[in-house]
């Protein structure tokens, strides 16, 4: 039998649920989806400097800090259910780095371990940035903003890996054209 054949036979079973998170089976597999359908909006912020906007907070599941793209949960406060991807990216960059911006862009529906967690994220690419506050996210989340020259990204992310940081995997999209130079 084909995994998309199981995937119509076996139900699947929600083994324990939280607040965010469910752990799940369907026959063999288990994997781990946002409880009540959240889903994720991720964004690519560049200043007009061509500094990359990124945070740093620490993340339990990790035990160290992790830098990352901006991101945040699509209607996850009570009353947010049916906010938009769009709206919930807004919110998100200015609640964690301080910039508002003009505009964002859809950049498409994406997931981040297709073989153990079924969530998914919408990336956003804002542009006409105006930093508006410090950033630093909502009380508890610890977030620091960092600002980093393009160009420099891989040396920097090198280096924080060297100490001991975590790195989202997000980041390749823009390390990519380091690494396919011609």
């Amino acid at each position: 039998m084909s995994l998309e054949d199981e995937y119509r036979v076996d139900p699947e079973v929600t083994q324990w649920q939280g607040r965010f998170i469910s752990a799940k089976t369907r026959g063999r597999w288990e994997y781990v989806s946002r409880a009540r359908g959240i889903k994720a909006a991720v964004i690519l912020a560049i200043t007009p400097e061509d500094e990359v906007v990124l945070v740093e907070q620490f993340r339990i599941p990790l035990g160290k800090p992790c830098v990352e793209l901006p991101a945040g949960l699509i209607g996850d406060d009570d009353g947010g259910e049916g906010e938009l991807a769009a709206t919930a990216a807004i919110r998100e960059l200015e609640e964690e780095t301080g910039y508002r911006a003009g505009r964002m862009e859809d950049l498409g529906e994406y997931y981040s371990s297709p073989g153990m967690v079924s969530e998914s994220f919408t990336l956003f690419r804002a542009y006409d940035l105006e930093r508006v506050g410090p950033g630093g996210g909502v009380e508890g989340e610890g977030i620091t903003v960092l600002h980093v020259p393009r160009r420099e990204l891989p040396q920097f992310l090198d280096a924080k890996r060297a100490a001991g940081y975590g790195i989202d995997v997000r980041l390749l999209l823009l390390l990519s054209p380091f690494w396919f130079k011609e």
